[in-house]
């Protein structure tokens, strides 16, 4: 008898105890869980982005755009050669989904001309940060590595330099006529080449800057290389942003004349209106 009472006064003592750990066990458990504000709800994740796949570069750009751009390439004599041409050579990628691009390159007898086009698709390993938002991150690094000038202010300082200078009772109209008379021709003529080769002689329109009619965000670059004693090579580059989709086109022309410039706003045309293309085609 003494020896039943005994393992009943243990089993009733191991229940006591496991009944401790529960409780202990159930209120640690709401702690560690608690969400201070929020309790019991998850943050949403972030939106996915509207493209999931990339076109084939290659066949991204119609023939009718490449004999514009490229405009040797009409003068390829052979038709293997030329539908070679047309064809392109596409980039080397791991992952056709993420990165795919496509170099055309076309030598005549008046220049080389080169086109790049590039298609990247940005997805965010965040779940708080959506595939446009790392999109655009991507696309600001890039624009700012581009370095493109300030745009122009309105309202120059030189407005109010002319009103104060048309107020002055001190200026001479006979005394400036008499110095402007007294340049020389040599002078003139010295002035209007050197203004004519400076970079500041670019119209505004031409100057490399950002583009508001292309995709949510674009920017324009164009850069001469070389100088007038050498082969001066000139390249244009579009790039934009469709929601997770970067898009970059880099034109270049090299002249086969020493001192020969290729002409900008020619080239920017082309460039853009390339771009709208691809931009309609990721728009399907």
């Amino acid at each position: 008898m003494q020896r039943k009472a005994y393992v009943s006064g243990v089993a009733a003592l191991l229940a006591v105890l496991l009944a401790g750990c529960t409780g202990g066990s159930s209120d640690d458990s709401s702690t560690d869980n608690s969400n201070p504000g929020d309790a019991g709800t998850a943050s949403p994740a972030a939106q996915p982005g509207k493209y999931r796949t990339l076109p084939e570069p290659c066949s991204a750009v119609d023939q009718d755009t490449l004999d514009s751009l490229l405009p040797g390439i009409a003068q390829i004599t052979d038709e293997e050669q030329r539908d070679k041409a047309y064809e392109g050579e596409a980039t080397l990628t791991f992952d056709t989904d993420r990165k795919v691009g496509c170099r055309w390159k076309v030598d005549s007898t008046d220049a080389t001309d080169r086109l790049y086009v590039d298609f990247e698709r940005v997805v965010s390993y965040h779940n708080s940060v959506s595939d446009d938002s790392e999109a655009e991150e991507v696309f600001g690094t890039k624009e700012a590595a581009a370095d493109l000038p300030e745009p122009a202010t309105s309202g120059s300082s030189s407005d109010g330099d002319s009103s104060s200078d048309s107020g002055s009772s001190s200026t001479d109209p006979s005394s400036s006529a008499s110095a402007s008379s007294s340049a020389s021709p040599a002078a003139d003529s010295s002035e209007s080449a050197s203004d004519s080769a400076s970079p500041s002689a670019t119209p505004s329109s031409l100057l490399p800057r950002t583009l508001s009619d292309l995709g949510d965000e674009a920017f324009l670059d164009d850069a001469l290389s070389g100088s007038g004693s050498t082969v001066q090579q000139r390249t244009v580059t579009v790039a934009f942003r469709t929601s997770n989709v970067i898009v970059t086109i880099e034109y270049e022309e090299q002249p086969a004349t020493v001192g020969a410039v290729p002409d900008s706003k020619e080239m920017q045309d082309r460039a853009r209106k390339l771009a709208a293309s691809l931009a309609d085609t990721l728009a399907g």
